[in-house]
């Protein structure tokens, strides 16, 4: 009985899978470039992020437990104490708070600035 092989659809007419990720690797890199520097800057509420704080990936809106006001300053999730008189205090354009940190981690300890809102939400 002569036995019949199966061609994986990745490698059949001599092309595997991955080069045909390659050849598409080109248009992702662009797409993901040109559409990145756009809403990257912006809440997501549509307000912009003050270029000093966010180089692109570094603010977020922050879950609202992890802002607390104490007599002070804030008092950030991971420890972090920012006096109220600090520089790196902003208004944020919503009724919530956002966080910029290197990178965008939320786990860091060194924050960018912190966008508050407006005490008579």
């Amino acid at each position: 009985m002569k036995k019949t092989y199966r061609v994986p659809a990745a490698h059949r007419n001599g092309r595997p899978g991955s080069l045909r990720l390659l050849r598409l690797f080109p248009a992702i890199a662009l797409a993901a470039f040109l559409s990145g520097p756009a809403a990257a800057h912006q809440a997501p509420k549509g307000w912009q992020y003050d270029s000093s704080c966010c180089s692109g990936m570094d603010c977020y809106q922050a879950p609202t437990a992890d802002v607390k006001e104490t007599k002070y300053g804030y008092q950030l999730s991971t420890g972090e104490l920012i006096p109220y008189s600090d520089s790196r205090i902003k208004r944020s354009g919503d009724e919530f708070f956002h966080e910029c940190k290197p990178g965008g981690d939320a786990n860091s300890r060194h924050s960018f600035c912190l966008y508050v809102p407006d005490h008579d939400m």
